[in-house]
């Protein structure tokens, strides 16, 4: 497998060609720092934009989602566009201008499958807590058949796509840099707080590892 994916005509960067890349490094690690996305897809001539969690295995980023949504059961073998976006800063400029955001993006192209395989279903969606919990899929219940039955799983090959990373300063003209406007870059970060538990948890029971480390980014 080629370490870059192709430029097509859908993925050939038309503008700021310097914070584009094809390398598949930088597009897994992008989907791995973010379980959020969102995918689009076209459902009787009419654009639909699904917000989701995603999880990669290897060259495959899955998603799901209720297997009663039109949207989601639309994507089945359908085209489908697909984008996570990591927000890392807010960038202040002497101009309205040249505001602008530092993030790291991935966008993805292609065909979505169904996974039908109720066995396969399981597992997939097995890792997709791992990934996200890591040992936490062997301490639950297992899925009901009921439960496999109304959710849907989907997938898409990486062949298609590109990442883009914005991580700069001000762009401001030299002429603005002397004018007494405070100018400059505010970080963001996405940080996850003191774990809450349920009421109903009975007594005893302990704050896992795996929340208890938990990061995301």
């Amino acid at each position: 497998m080629s370490d870059e994916l192709p430029v097509t005509e859908r993925t050939r960067l038309r503008r700021a060609h310097q914070r584009g890349t094809f390398d598949r490094k930088t597009i897994y690690a992008i989907l791995d720092a973010q379980p959020l996305c969102h995918v689009a897809c076209v459902v009787d001539g009419y654009p639909y934009v699904v917000p989701t969690l995603q999880w990669r295995e290897g060259d495959t980023v899955y998603w799901h989602g209720s297997a009663a949504s039109r949207a989601i059961r639309a994507q089945a073998g359908a085209e489908v566009c697909l984008n996570v976006t990591l927000l890392d800063g807010l960038v202040l400029a002497r101009s309205g201008f040249h505001h602008s955001a530092n993030f790291r993006s991935v966008t993805l192209f292609g065909r979505a499958f169904m996974v039908d395989d109720p066995e396969e279903k399981r597992l997939k969606l097995a890792r997709f807590i791992d990934s996200l919990y890591p040992g936490r899929a062997a301490i639950l219940r297992p899925d009901t058949p009921q439960e496999l039955k109304a959710t849907a799983v989907l997938g898409l090959k990486i062949r298609e796509g590109s990442a883009k990373v914005k991580d700069a300063g001000p762009s401001d003209p030299e002429k603005d840099c002397a004018l007494p406007i405070w100018a400059g870059v505010i970080p963001l970060r996405l940080a996850p707080g003191e774990p809450v538990p349920d009421p109903r948890n009975p007594e005893g029971v302990a704050l896992p590892q795996h929340v208890r480390d938990f990061r995301l980014g």
